[in-house]
């Protein structure tokens, strides 16, 4: 076997075991949904929740970028964000620049309960990483992101 050879079978498993952690992290980030769904409302759905993550991570958007963001019908999209009406986390608004389209914001009540399961998520993520550098921890963001936009 030649060191070229070598070097791409080593990638490979490599590779494997990436493939393996990010599995394990999948299933593990459904649970911690799950959780961060009903710290913000008992009856949250984690598909709800993600759209409201969302939500306050853009500070306003509107239903249709949800639906394409996510891949998901416009008529799920709809029913969850009702839904995140009712439980008074997002509100719809007029669009400053189109007042014929409306806009998703979250609400004070939204904004609190997000910033609860982040600090909740922010310790989580603490206790799991501490001991690495900050360098590495950059690091490893941009290996997620690179993951992320493959």
């Amino acid at each position: 076997m030649s060191l070229d050879s070598a070097a791409d079978a080593a990638v490979d498993e490599a590779i494997l075991d990436v493939e393996q952690q990010l599995s394990v992290l999948f299933n593990r980030s459904r649970a911690v949904w799950k959780e961060a769904a009903e710290h913000v409302h008992p009856e949250l759905q984690p598909a709800g929740y993600k759209l409201f993550g969302t939500i306050v991570r853009l500070g306003e958007t509107n239903a249709q970028v949800l639906s394409q963001m996510f891949d998901m019908d416009k008529s799920a999209v709809s029913r969850q964000v009702r839904t995140l009406e009712e439980f008074g986390l997002v509100e719809s608004r007029a669009d400053e620049r189109d007042g014929r389209a409306r806009v998703l914001v979250p609400t004070a009540l939204g904004l609190e309960r997000a910033r609860d399961v982040r600090e909740a998520n922010k310790s989580r993520l603490r206790v799991a990483l501490k001991g690495h550098s900050p360098e590495d921890l950059r690091v490893f963001a941009d290996i997620l992101a690179a993951i992320s936009a493959a």
